[in-house]
């Protein structure tokens, strides 16, 4: 197999390929429901998830990246996939591809649609990889459910540089008469959003029109045409959490189910490195009376919803250790942190050739208003917090890639 010489390129005409020789296992999943968005797709997925199989569904699910091992992209029905079966599936899928280029998402994707055709399940949720229009996951003719979470400016060099053209892209996965689940939106990224619904004929379902959501006396509030729910608050923690158990309540009550899902769908969901509390490990170890965080967001919107999360925090002492890619606005993440922040540690993101190296980093909190020092590591860092402030609080953020090699090396 000659893998691609991008990582990146946004063209179909690989993975039809490829589909096509291994017998288009995407015409054989269970019914799928398609999520797109900047930020919260995962969130929805697993509240998603969670609502689903508490009323006995089986479940696969597919995402990306994966944290610490590949293998937690694939889920099939509730279980992770296991080692030796996704090297079968992959080597079939090489195999099915022969020389022909092909990139690692795209080949990793017919690999998941492999595995998802070959095993019985109630559902199939897949979470697009990057943009929609040209992204692996869109080759479903007819899901039974498409989502769009919010939508902000990332991945420029891909997608476009305004906010309606990525609204666009993510916007490619709306199927001519499937219903679509809008999250909050700019309402310039919406009216691209309701546009192209209108043109395929797929009935709407957006925030602050069809359904709402909202915080009320420590209880999650929900009303759609169909009744209002009063529920608990998400256990995933952190304010922007509402409105992503509201984008999944809305569609668990459009696929039919009823109170119980939905209330399982915000107190029972798992989602490692988005504002987890470490708890156990070495690292918690090293520190023990540290008050240890976990976020992978890293881009604009995801410095912002940190923000939020940290100014409804009892109030301590907060040291950011923080490593980002240099392909992100790095300047546009920190802004929102620096009101919230004692002191960030800039780290380079081990074995990861798009770093930006800590020197930057801690440049660009500088610039955003924040002390910064740079540190050789994650463990040097917290190390240093530790013997000066043992009681602080320490949040690990700027990049689903760092928060995986910390989940690899605490175990």
């Amino acid at each position: 197999m000659t893998l691609h010489p991008k990582v990146i390129d946004l063209v179909m005409d690989r993975v039809w390929r490829l589909l096509a020789a291994l017998g288009n296992p995407e015409r054989s999943l269970p019914p799928v429901i398609h999520i797109a968005g900047t930020n919260g797709k995962g969130s929805t997925q697993a509240m998603i998830r969670a609502g689903l199989e508490a009323g006995g569904s089986m479940v696969h699910a597919y995402t990306s990246p994966h944290l610490a091992r590949f293998h937690e992209r694939i889920r099939l029905a509730g279980e992770l996939i296991s080692e030796a079966a996704l090297t079968e599936l992959l080597d079939e899928c090489v195999r099915a591809n022969g020389p022909d280029e092909i990139t690692f998402f795209e080949i990793t994707t017919c690999a998941a649609f492999l595995a998802f055709s070959r095993t019985p399940a109630d559902y199939t949720l897949l979470e697009v990889g990057l943009g929609g229009r040209l992204d692996a996951t869109n080759v479903v003719d007819h899901p039974a459910l498409t989502i769009i979470t919010p939508v902000s400016i990332d991945h420029q060099q891909y997608l476009g540089e305004t906010l309606p053209e990525i609204a666009g892209e993510k916007a490619g996965i709306v199927k001519r008469g499937v219903p679509v689940i809008v999250g909050p939106q700019d309402e310039a990224g919406l009216a691209v959003i309701e546009a192209k619904a209108a043109r395929l004929g797929a009935p709407v379902f957006a925030f602050g029109q069809q359904w709402n959501v909202w915080e009320e006396r420590g209880r999650l509030i929900y009303q759609d045409e169909n009744g209002l729910l009063d529920l608990p608050l998400p256990n995933l923690p952190g304010p922007f959490q509402i409105q992503n158990a509201g984008t999944a309540i809305a569609a668990l009550r459009v696929l039919g189910k009823d109170e119980a899902a939905c209330e399982a769908a915000v107190t029972r969901a798992y989602w490692p490195a988005r504002m987890q509390r470490l708890r156990v490990g070495p690292l918690v170890e090293s520190a023990p009376q540290v008050e240890l965080w976990l976020d992978g967001g890293h881009n604009p919107a995801g410095g912002e919803a940190v923000a939020a999360t940290l100014a409804r925090m009892p109030a301590r002492e907060t040291h950011l250790i923080c490593g980002m890619l240099n392909t992100k606005d790095v300047g546009g993440y920190m802004r929102p942190l620096a009101a919230h922040v004692t002191r960030l540690h800039a780290v380079s993101i081990p074995g990861e050739k798009n770093t930006l190296p800590a020197e930057e980093t801690r440049a660009a909190a500088l610039a955003a208003g924040m002390d910064a020092v740079t540190a050789e590591s994650v463990a040097e860092a917290l190390a240093a917090i530790a013997a000066a402030s043992p009681a602080a609080r320490v949040l690990i953020c700027g990049s689903l890639y760092l928060a995986g090699g910390v989940l690899r090396d605490n175990g």
